[in-house]
């Protein structure tokens, strides 16, 4: 867990609770001196960014309720602009507007991305900066998207940390299990006609 991390999440009370289950000296090293660490974008996370297809990330009220959504587009809509800047065009969808409306009045974004298969998983903390109107979004907008976009999304990146990868389980999109399908299938093929042969071959007359 890097530094800038840590620094953002581990609160007093986030520390007082570490304290009563015995945690607080294993994380220590993370937010007493050292470099800071955990917030720019290296090339292992710009490589995982880019090749998601969708990920999970929040916003708070003015209330104070959290709201947890599902961003998605084709793989590649999420785009490494800097070493501390993302960015991707918001397409259209059911328009409730609850986060776009929750970030007006707090800008702080918690992002989740998710490799399912290779279990692994991204956690990324920024601000989020807005322009809206589809021609704002033009340089985002992502080959192979299905609806316009209203804004262009900019997350200002604070800090990142690789998570754990226990207890996520493997899931499989289309396109990862294509290659592995698609040589299945050639097995197949090759079987049944190996059995229409043999077939043949036992009905000839002796």
């Amino acid at each position: 867990m890097p530094r800038a991390f840590s620094e953002l999440t581990f609160t007093p009370t986030v520390r007082a609770h570490q304290e009563r289950m015995g945690s607080a000296k294993t994380y220590a090293k993370f937010i007493e001196g050292g470099p800071q660490q955990g917030h720019l974008i290296g090339d292992p996370e710009k490589a995982f960014i880019e090749a998601r297809d969708g990920f999970y990330q929040s916003s708070v009220s003015e209330i104070g309720w959290p709201y947890v959504q599902y961003r998605g587009g084709p793989v590649g809509f999420l785009m490494v602009l800097g070493p501390q800047t993302i960015g991707y065009a918001d397409l259209s969808g059911n328009k409730q507007y609850i986060s776009r409306g929750n970030l007006d009045g707090n800008n702080r974004v918690a992002m989740i991305l998710m490799d399912y298969a290779n279990q692994r998983r991204l956690k990324i903390l920024g601000r989020a900066e807005f322009t809206e109107g589809e021609a704002a979004a033009t340089s985002l907008y992502p080959d192979g998207a299905e609806t316009p976009a209203e804004r262009a999304v900019i997350i200002h990146v604070e800090a990142l940390d690789w998570n754990c990868p226990r207890h996520i389980t493997p899931r499989f999109t289309e396109a990862e299990l294509r290659p592995h399908l698609n040589t299945l299938g050639q097995q197949l093929a090759q079987l049944l006609a190996e059995n229409e042969r043999l077939k043949q071959e036992l009905a000839k007359p002796d």
